[in-house]
């Protein structure tokens, strides 16, 4: 409704992960050299840790956007929740992969197979496992277990593994020390300040077409700010409410009871 009466291309706080509109605060931009450092280092293992909504899979699309397709063969895993053998499935068909081998030790030989002609043909292979707190433990021993694939001189495998601070926990389980100590990379990515988190709105904003209207009071972005704790899936939320407010009143100000609002509609629907 408020799109062509601020002049917006296109909603500027979707919530889907858009590299586009990803906004590289410091702690997004040091979790993405850390990201970047990991894999051209060739670490093995990589993990990155935040609380739900922080922007871990968009930044994680924005890495991927950034690895050179001529030399990175990826593979993204989003959905965790798999035995081993499907995991194993799932990998070598990220990888392309369309002929699959039926029992696991079969997939963990072709697995090695797919991976060793790749590296050979100068190829680095890159598996990223989203949500990764919910994998099970005979899952992560498998993963495990694919990080001892390696040549004289290199891993065949970087993996990174993506999740939010539950993870942590699983990770200092006793029987998961052996994993645990081969994450070599670690970061964990924090909430926005209020200082971050204004830019992050004028670089949505821009991003979408606005031409320095709508404005939010420095008391509405206060309020946002408390309400939201920084984290930017709830900002967008807050935000796309607060601006509908003002556009019902024909107003070019988000002001501070726009939020209000805003803040009131989201906690009755969370209630």
């Amino acid at each position: 409704m408020y799109q062509s009466f601020y002049g917006f291309s296109e909603m500027p706080f979707n919530i889907t992960p858009d590299p586009r509109f990803l906004y590289l605060s410091p702690t997004h931009q040091e979790a993405l050299q850390h990201l970047k450092y990991g894999v051209q280092q060739r670490k093995g293992f990589i993990a990155l840790v935040g609380e739900v909504g922080c922007g871990k899979t968009t930044l994680c699309r924005r890495f991927l956007n950034e690895l050179d397709p001529a030399h990175y063969d990826t593979a993204l895993i989003l959905n965790p929740r798999v035995t081993e053998t499907q995991m194993l499935k799932a990998i070598l068909t990220e990888l392309g992969e369309t002929k699959l081998a039926r029992s696991q030790v079969d997939l963990v030989a072709q697995m090695n197979k797919v991976l060793l002609e790749r590296i050979e043909r100068g190829r680095d292979i890159v598996l990223i496992i989203d949500e990764a707190q919910n994998l099970s433990f005979d899952v992560l021993e498998q993963i495990r277990l694919l990080s001892n694939l390696e040549t004289d001189k290199q891993k065949l495998l970087q993996i990174v593994l993506m999740g939010q601070p539950e993870l942590k926990e699983v990770l200092a389980r006793e029987e998961l020390r052996q994993l645990r100590q081969r994450i070599l990379v670690h970061y964990e990515l924090h909430p926005l300040s209020l200082h971050d988190m204004q830019h992050y709105i004028q670089h949505r904003l821009t991003l979408a077409g606005g031409t320095g209207r709508p404005t939010f009071t420095r008391w509405a972005l206060r309020a946002l700010h408390r309400a939201s704790k920084g984290i930017p899936r709830i900002v967008n939320n807050l935000c796309d409410k607060a601006l509908l407010a003002a556009y019902i009143r024909d107003s070019d100000e988000v002001n501070y009871w726009d939020m209000r609002r805003a803040i009131r509609e989201t906690s009755n629907l969370t209630d």
